[in-house]
């Protein structure tokens, strides 16, 4: 699962600080960071999709979320003993209910 969650921070940092860079234009003199880019970048790639390139990044930040989201559901799935006895723990401290005696 660490493989996972590096394959999908990694891709996600590294456009995420593009994006966010470039569109501040906090370029520090390279020139991939510049505003000049970010907008031809996205002007490219609205005219091969055939969309408004203002549009582009909010639908990047949707497919982002959703990728998140699923990412997050497979590792809950794989980890969901161990969620669920921390769960029954809280709930048994903070609601004050005693635990059931096993037999």
């Amino acid at each position: 699962m660490r493989w996972v969650f590096a394959a999908w921070a990694l891709p996600m940092g590294i456009f995420w600080g593009w994006y966010f860079m470039s569109f501040y234009d906090l370029n520090f003199g390279y020139i991939m960071l510049t505003r000049q880019v970010h907008d031809l970048f996205f002007q490219l790639y609205g005219n091969a999709l055939g969309i408004d390139p203002a549009t582009i990044p909010p639908m990047v930040a949707k497919a982002c979320m959703l990728d998140t989201a699923l990412i997050f559901a497979i590792w809950a799935f794989r980890q969901r003993k161990a969620i669920a006895a921390w769960v029954r723990e809280r709930r048994d401290r903070y609601f004050g209910v005693e635990p059931s005696p096993s037999a």
